[in-house]
């Protein structure tokens, strides 16, 4: 196995002492979160949200849920019946009461909701952290810090959050406790983000199993308008140009399914992620129509086998390269340019030290 080709960047990363963003000496230890029973609240009981409850209570933690649908609780309440004692989580009847106690809010809302949920917990007189579930990160970061402005009882913090999981069935009744093991799970780290609450919510994330991987909501939204937003559009696309022939529907197999997985998306879901990010998808749509207009030149050229397998070429090995492995572990001390540092070079964390000063971290390995 070769040496990731940013090894060297890493080294530097964990030399550099970067300023901004240290941590306090007398921050509470990481281990109150990972081991004690914390008081969590998750508003909104979809598949994410849903599966996030399960997998936080099955952790030990005391869960509390509400969702707006009242038929989304009563399924969520009876499926706490049929789970151990000691994992099972609570429904309550508005978000206030899901709060009330909480030490930690996680918003598993779809974007176009997340005002009304925000206001409710400000009117609630919440004040302690905030994360959030949401596909986009900027809008998110904004609507919460224009209510942090507004608040009497400014929040504690907030920690923007993007688990990269899910499943072409969305819902409550598919949610699954073990979703999110091995899985990419973005925390952002804007200006106001604080480091501690950050580290408080990685080494949360982390005990589920998910790695966390450091990035500004800019970058988040970026990254996933090209891997997950505009593959949304083309499976969509792809699926009504093939509606249109009922031959081509009856003689569709796996190219068909794999290429339109995503299209049994809820549109209205599929509108909040790309709308929501409009700016980024536009930008990662016309590299995708760039190339797919090379794509044409190639079948229109003299000599159109030889120019489609060249042109091929990109993406084919890309694929094949694609998950990255992990290279071997490095402790990287907790400076938010180190974070982000790792995060652009493709790295995640696996585990948050308990006296917060370092992290382990990975980055890919190239060609393994």
């Amino acid at each position: 196995m070769r040496r990731p080709p940013s090894y060297c960047a890493m080294q530097n990363i964990s030399a550099r002492h970067a300023q901004r963003g240290t941590h306090r000496a007398d921050a509470p230890t990481l281990a109150v979160w990972q081991a004690a029973r914390v008081n969590i609240a998750v508003i909104g009981l979809g598949l994410i949200g849903g599966s996030l409850m399960r997998a936080l209570s099955a952790a030990g933690h005391r869960v509390l849920g509400f969702d707006a649908d009242p038929e989304t609780r009563a399924t969520a309440r009876s499926a706490a019946a049929r789970v151990p004692a000691a994992q099972r989580w609570q429904i309550t009847a508005t978000i206030r009461d899901a709060a009330a106690d909480a030490e930690l809010v996680v918003l598993a809302v779809p974007l176009p909701a997340l005002d009304d949920v925000l206001d409710a917990l400000v009117a609630s007189g919440y004040h302690g952290l905030i994360t959030d579930v949401t596909s986009v990160k900027g809008p998110v970061r904004e609507a919460v810090a224009a209510r942090l402005r507004r608040a009497a009882n400014p929040l504690a913090g907030f920690v923007g959050g993007h688990p990269m999981a899910g499943k072409s069935a969305s819902g409550f009744a598919s949610a699954d406790p073990a979703l999110f093991t091995g899985c990419a799970w973005v925390l952002c780290l804007d200006e106001q983000t604080g480091l501690d609450d950050w580290l408080t919510v990685a080494g949360l994330v982390t005990s589920l199993g998910a790695r966390v991987v450091p990035a500004t909501s800019a970058e988040h939204d970026r990254a996933v308008a090209a891997i997950s937003h505009v593959p949304h559009l083309l499976a969509l696309a792809l699926a009504a140009t093939a509606a249109t022939d009922p031959l081509a529907l009856t003689l569709a197999a796996g190219s068909f399914r794999d290429g339109t997985r995503v299209a049994g998306s809820r549109p209205e879901l599929v509108a909040a992620m790309c709308g929501g990010n409009a700016t980024a998808v536009l930008a990662a749509l016309a590299d995708v129509q760039d190339r797919l207009d090379e794509a044409a030149k190639a079948l229109e050229g003299r000599d159109p086998l030889r120019a489609v397998r060249d042109w091929a070429q990109d993406g084919h090995a890309a694929r094949r390269a694609w998950p990255p492995a992990p290279g071997r572990p490095e402790q990287v001390p907790v400076r938010v340019e180190t974070l982000l540092r790792l995060g652009r070079a493709g790295g995640w964390i696996s585990e948050v030290a308990a006296d917060r000063r370092t992290v382990t971290a990975f980055l890919p390995v190239e060609g393994a």
